[in-house]
C-alpha cells in the first residue's frame, strides 16, 4: 500500500475581512509546507483538488499553480490533480492539455492526471452549466479529446460541447505516452467506468473501510478486463481519502482531534457537494456532523475505524483499508484547524513508523505499472 496527502485549502471562516485574508494566505502557504514535509517523510503522492466558489470548504481554485510550486520544492512526490474539472465551460480542453503538459515537464514526469466533472451545483451553475446531466455529457465528450490533444501533433474538432480549429497544443508531453490517468469516483457506475477505461479510481468515504469493498471489487473486476485503455496503458490503482493524526502520545492525539474541527469539515462536504445523495428527511443546508467526544473517539481508535493515535493505533486502521483492497491511502492533513507544526509532526511520525511496514518499494506503483506494460 502507498500513501498520499490531500490538499484542499480549507479556510475556516474568520470574524472579519482582514483576519480572513490573513488566514487564507497562511493556509495556502501551509499546504506547501505540508507537501514538502510529506515528501521528506516518505509519502509518494500529493493530490490537489480544484473547487470554485465553495466558501470555507476549499479555496483551491487554481491548483495547477500550487502543484507547480510544490513540484519545485519536492524531490520524490508525485503531484496529482485530484481533480481537474474538464467540462469546457469551466476549463477549455486545450487549456487542460496545456496545463498537463507543462506540469509534466516542470515536475520531470512526477505529474498524475486526475479528472472529474465537478460535484457541486454552486460550481457548475456558476459557469453556466444548468444541471448534473449536462456535466456528464460535457465530461464524456471532453476526456478523449484532451487525450487526443496530448497525443496528436495537429488537432481539430467540431463537437457539441466545444470546437477547435486546426492547432498544435503546446508544449508537447514529456512523459510518453501520457501521465497516469485517474477518475473521481462516487457512484458504482463511476467505479465501473474507471476500471473499464483503464483509469485509476479516486474516492472518499465517511463510513467504514469495508463499506467500499463492493465498489473496489467492481472496479478491480472491470480494470482486469480492460484491454483498450483510454490512455496509453492501464493504471490499475484505487485510492481513497481519509484523515490522519499520528502522534507518539495517544492522549495528546485524542485531545487534539476532538478539538480540531474534523467533523465540521465533513459537514461542509455534505453541505456543498450536493451530488452526494441524502435521505429526504435530512436538510442539506443545516446538516452537521457532531465532533466526537473522548470516549467515542477512543472506541473508534481501538476498533481501527480512525487513523488517529499512536503509530500502532494508526497501523491498525491502515490494515483495515488494506484488507478492503485500497492501493493508496490519501490523508487530508489540513482539512481542520490543526496547527502546521502538529500536522508536520503527524506526517513525520507516520512516515518514520508506519509507512515502512506497508510500503517498501521505492518506485511509485503508477510508474512501475507503466514501465512493465510498455517494456519491449
Amino acid at each position: 500500500m502507498e500513501f498520499g496527502m490531500f490538499h484542499s485549502a480549507h479556510v475556516p471562516t474568520q470574524a472579519n475581512a482582514d483576519a480572513q485574508r490573513l488566514v487564507e494566505h497562511r493556509r495556502l502557504l501551509d499546504e506547501v509546507e505540508v507537501a514538502v514535509t510529506g515528501d521528506r517523510a516518505g509519502f509518494k503522492y500529493g493530490w490537489f483538488t480544484e473547487h470554485h466558489f465553495l466558501e470555507e470548504y476549499s479555496h483551491l481554485s487554481a491548483s495547477e499553480v500550487l502543484m507547480g510550486f510544490v513540484a519545485a520544492r519536492t524531490e520524490q512526490l508525485h503531484v496529482g490533480s485530484g481533480i481537474f474539472n474538464i467540462t469546457p465551460p469551466v476549463n477549455h480542453p486545450a487549456r487542460i492539455a496545456e496545463r498537463v503538459a507543462m506540469l509534466d515537464h516542470l515536475s520531470e514526469g512526477r505529474f498524475e492526471f486526475g479528472v472529474g466533472r465537478g460535484s457541486s451545483s454552486t460550481e457548475y451553475q456558476g459557469f453556466g452549466i444548468p444541471d448534473p446531466e449536462t456535466t456528464r455529457d460535457l465530461f464524456d465528450e471532453a476526456l478523449p479529446e484532451v487525450l487526443r490533444m496530448l497525443a496528436e501533433a495537429r488537432y481539430s474538432y467540431a463537437g457539441a460541447g466545444f470546437s477547435m480549429p486546426d492547432r498544435m497544443v503546446l508544449p508537447r508531453l514529456w512523459t510518453v505516452p501520457n501521465p497516469p490517468l485517474w477518475l473521481a469516483c462516487g457512484s458504482p457506475a463511476t467505479f465501473e467506468k474507471a476500471g473499464r477505461l483503464g483509469m485509476g479510481a479516486l474516492c472518499f468515504t465517511m463510513g467504514e473501510p469495508e463499506d467500499l469493498a463492493p465498489l473496489i471489487e467492481m472496479y478491480k473486476n472491470a480494470v482486469a478486463e480492460c484491454t483498450e485503455p483510454i490512455g496509453g496503458y492501464v493504471n490499475d490503482n484505487i485510492a481513497c481519502v481519509s484523515m490522519l493524526l499520528c502522534l507518539e502520545d495517544r492522549e495528546r492525539a485524542v485531545d487534539i482531534f476532538t478539538r480540531m474541527g474534523a467533523a465540521h469539515y465533513q459537514s461542509l462536504v455534505v453541505r456543498w457537494l450536493d451530488s452526494i445523495p441524502l435521505p429526504v428527511e435530512i436538510d442539506r443546508a443545516s446538516f452537521t456532523v457532531t465532533e466526537p467526544g473522548r470516549d467515542e473517539l477512543v472506541e473508534s481508535i481501538d476498533a481501527g475505524r480512525r487513523s488517529v493515535g499512536t503509530p500502532d493505533d494508526v497501523a491498525r486502521s491502515v490494515e483495515r483499508w488494506q484488507r478492503a483492497g485500497v492501493d493508496q491511502l490519501i490523508f487530508g492533513v489540513l482539512n481542520n484547524t490543526l496547527p502546521l507544526e502538529v500536522a508536520q509532526e503527524s506526517l513525520e511520525t507516520f512516515g518514520a513508523q508506519v509507512i515502512p511496514a506497508f510500503d517498501s518499494d521505492p518506485v511509485h506503483r503508477t510508474t512501475r505499472q507503466r514501465d512493465e506494460q510498455l517494456a519491449p
